[in-house]
């Protein structure tokens, strides 16, 4: 393996990576601790349901395709998704109920209709953040944030002089009570910053790009489910020469002079042109570089927000919840307060349910359904989780039945839970916490990690946990801005 990178995990963006690097003519070998890849994009079978346990939302698949494309590959051959034609059902408690379309036109209309919102507002907002993406995604996005040549660039120059317009001076809340006359679409827009898992009211405006991707782009659905990306790029990778070690935790990274020359796995070292890792830069430097000095101002930072899901199946069809369903708290500001000041959960949480049955049939028994239901919860500070999460499924289902109208807790044939401790256990994530460090800060983008170690030749990163961030598409930038990295030194 001594001309081969090794890398450390098989998340979406060491797969990823290790792609890119296979392109480029190198051999890879991933280690990945569990055995399949994935992370935390893993799936669940019981009584004939099929649940994805991770990411719900497929946005951006051109990052995908385009791994496929640079192998000379036709993506159609190991992967076909959908594009959907309704982005979300909303609900509130006082049964006001609001489809969002994905033609943005049309949702704005409705909007207008249901809440009382000014379509042109709604517009006026998605064009804004379509036109604030396309400015600042090739600076903060797609290019290392630690490199002065990105700073030196034509997209960086070109995005200067609109700063002051994109909001870091002020929060997403603060932005969205401007724009917006209705609390209720207020309220919508806001819950985007739980996409990377922040908080509306204190992370900076400029994260009102994020719904560009769904209003503007689309939000898509893989046609075998949100696992098969990571079969799909798993097939592609080892097409490509790539080998995986399953079951095959990496104890350590071996340094010399310096420099990352390796790592050891069940009690073996295995020599490598350079090291990857795609571990939560957290316990990369606890456990796999104990005698190294770790990037203090990293390891202070605060976490992002983690989930609570419970995978139910659902021994009935709900003609009137679709692919994605938010269920608004009456609390809100109350529920960010809770996550990120005492990590805990309020009585009202606000509830996620996504049903790919809707989609794809085959994931449920015939006349059923499989709900994955998530709330956001704090990142694991020792809790007591066992009491957390049957008070807080006691008050989903409370809420559930309330603006359902049905005894869904009868329904349930099948069920498991996720919790934050169980997160980090499988899948290394500190704390639990779904997207590293969290965003509630003006020049967050800049405080992730680099894609590579600025004391330590030849190690670099990828994932959610360093630059751009958290989520399917920044991961698989991430990938793309490691490799470009790699390539520099």
């Amino acid at each position: 393996m001594e001309s081969s990178p090794l890398i450390i995990g098989s998340g979406i963006a060491g797969i990823a990576t290790a792609i890119r690097l296979a392109v480029k003519g190198h051999k890879p070998h991933v280690f990945e601790a569990s055995s399949k890849a994935g992370g935390k994009l893993d799936v669940w079978e019981s009584e004939g349901y099929r649940f994805d346990k991770g990411p719900s939302l497929f946005t951006l698949p051109e990052l995908v395709e385009e791994l496929f494309t640079l192998a000379g590959r036709n993506p159609k051959d190991y992967f076909r998704y959908k594009k959907l034609d309704t982005l979300c059902h909303y609900f509130w408690e006082d049964k006001t109920f609001l489809k969002a379309e994905a033609n943005p036109k049309s949702f704005a209309q409705e909007a207008e209709k249901v809440l009382g919102e000014p379509a042109q507002s709604t517009l006026d907002f998605l064009e804004k953040s379509a036109r604030d993406y396309a400015l600042t995604s090739p600076v903060f996005l797609e290019k290392s944030l630690h490199k002065l040549s990105t700073y030196l660039s034509k997209d960086t120059l070109k995005a200067i002089p609109h700063l002051p317009f994109l909001g870091l001076n002020k929060s997403m809340n603060g932005a969205n009570t401007t724009t917006f006359s209705t609390p209720k679409m207020v309220q919508l827009f806001n819950r985007y910053a739980t996409y990377n898992g922040s908080n509306p009211y204190k992370a900076p405006a400029i994260l009102n790009v994020i719904p560009n991707l769904e209003f503007n782009q689309g939000a898509f659905f893989p046609t075998k489910g949100m696992r098969s990306i990571v079969d799909s790029l798993v097939a592609l990778a080892e097409d490509l020469g790539v080998t995986f070690h399953y079951n095959s935790p990496v104890e350590e990274i071996i340094l010399e002079n310096d420099k990352a020359i390796g790592i050891k796995a069940k009690g073996k070292n295995h020599f490598g042109s350079s090291v990857v890792s795609n571990m939560d830069v957290v316990p990369t430097f606890q456990k796999l570089l104990p005698n190294e000095k770790a990037p203090a101002h990293i390891l202070k930072q605060e976490r992002s927000s983690s989930a609570l899901i419970f995978y139910w199946g659902i021994k009935k069809e709900f003609p009137q919840l679709d692919v994605h369903n938010i269920l608004f708290s009456d609390s809100y500001q109350k529920e960010f307060e809770a996550l990120f000041e005492t990590f805990s959960l309020i009585d009202d949480p606000t509830i996620y349910i996504h049903i790919s049955s809707k989609v794809n049939a085959e994931d449920a028994p015939k006349g059923c359904e499989n709900w994955f239901v998530m709330v956001n919860a704090p990142c694991d500070q020792g809790q007591d989780w066992d009491s957390l999460i049957a008070k807080t499924r006691e008050n989903i289902l409370n809420k559930l039945e309330r603006i359902l109208g049905e005894n869904v807790r009868s329904l349930i044939e099948t069920e498991d839970v996720l919790s934050p401790p169980m997160i980090q256990e499988r899948t290394s994530s500190f704390k639990g916490s779904l997207y590293g460090t969290s965003s509630n800060s003006q020049m967050s983008a800049f405080f992730r990690h680099p894609n590579f170690s600025s004391s330590i030749k030849g190690l670099y990163f990828c994932g959610g946990s360093v630059h751009p961030g958290g989520g399917i598409p920044l991961s698989l930038l991430s990938a793309k801005i490691c490799t470009e990295v790699m390539k520099e030194a």
